[in-house]
């Protein structure tokens, strides 16, 4: 879903923390390819393939869908292959 420079903030956020090992893997995804898809093509041509500063693994900390039902089963994949369960 769309969202301004707070959720840009908390996304890099939590990319970061995640990256860099300060706190756990968790599922991040963003819905919607429309608006999402041009950050993300900045991201994997220039900071990863231009410029060095991501590694492609980097990539796989989020995931980029278009439906809500494509969010759902992303975050179901992601706590069945670590035997967790949401809180909700």
């Amino acid at each position: 879903m769309p969202g301004g420079f707070g959720t840009f903030d908390e996304l890099f956020e939590a990319l970061t923390l995640i990256q860099t090992g300060k706190i756990g893997k968790f599922p991040i995804v963003l819905v919607g390819k429309n608006y999402w898809g041009g950050l993300v093509d900045w991201i994997t041509k220039t900071v990863l393939e231009k410029e060095d500063n991501i590694n492609t693994k980097d990539l796989d900390l989020f995931k980029l869908v278009d439906t809500v039902d494509d969010a759902v089963k992303c975050i179901d994949d992601f706590y069945s292959n670590y035997l967790l369960k949401p809180n909700f």
